[in-house]
């Protein structure tokens, strides 16, 4: 059985390589398990508080995990979720400084912003569509703090479900002006198409993966409120980034949301 200690310790763990920007062993070393998801959410409710502690403002929530391609890209079979915070946030176009990633990948995604509450014990589907103001265009730049992305459920769970950043595009569309189930995707970097996907890609539709969060985040006793941002997870591959990378996703009658990964030597001469 895990211990207290241990998940402090791979907590404190998690902490440094992020301040350090230096990848770690995979925390299962210390934990001693490899797919309990419990302890994986225990680590990181340990970090979240900490940075709540610091300072830190809460946006919302991201769904990871939620398509085929990614299960198969990182060897986990089920969805998580993941904090965001008002810092990890980009507008359009914002360049993202390259030195506050250490293995940046990039998903192209739906984001949700919602407008009521979701705080049942259940939901339903159309609780989503009534609790959601608006979707969004996004880009989540997903980043592990676990050396080679050596991750199992644990790492990524613990690891915030391996958060970077995130990029929301400036349109806001009404459910009601789009088929989410159906938006096609494509992503390119630097001009070239590196993943395609679709709506359904996602648990089947985006919203059946915010279904999922709600319900999830309501049990847990930490509801999505109005306000909230949620990511719910990419359509196609992730793909990596390096700095100087431009990236494009676009999602038909949802739009397109643009980032690049500013290149350090483009940092220090500004």
């Amino acid at each position: 059985m895990t211990t207290s200690s241990q998940i402090e310790e791979a907590a404190a763990a998690l902490r440094a390589a992020d301040r350090n920007l230096t990848p770690i062993s995979p925390i299962r070393e210390t934990l001693g398990v490899a797919d309990d998801i419990d302890v994986g959410y225990a680590v990181q409710e340990l970090n979240t508080a900490a940075a709540v502690a610091a300072g830190r403002r809460i946006s919302g929530r991201k769904i990871g995990i939620t398509s085929k391609a990614v299960m198969a890209q990182v060897g986990v079979d089920q969805p998580d979720f993941g904090t965001l915070f008002v810092d990890m946030e980009y507008g359009d176009g914002v360049p993202i400084p390259a030195g506050r990633l250490l293995q940046p990948r990039a998903e192209a995604e739906v984001a949700l912003v919602l407008q009521h509450d979701l705080d049942q014990d259940q939901h339903s589907f159309n609780d989503i569509i009534a609790a959601t103001a608006y979707a969004l265009p996004s880009i989540e730049i997903v980043d592990s703090r676990i050396a080679g992305w050596d991750i199992r459920l644990v790492d990524t769970v613990g690891d915030n479900a391996s958060c970077g950043v995130y990029v929301l595009g400036g349109r806001p569309v009404p459910l009601a002006a789009v088929d989410l189930r159906t938006i096609p995707m494509q992503m390119e970097i630097d001009g070239e198409v590196v993943s395609t996907g679709s709506g359904e890609e996602c648990l089947g539709h985006p919203l059946n993966a915010a279904r999922w969060l709600a319900n999830t985040m309501a049990s847990r006793g930490t509801p999505l409120r109005a306000g909230d941002v949620v990511m719910t997870g990419a359509l196609g591959p992730m793909v990596p980034l390096a700095p100087g990378n431009a990236v494009v996703a676009s999602f038909g009658d949802l739009g397109t949301v643009t980032t690049k990964l500013e290149d350090p030597a483009t940092e220090d001469a500004q």
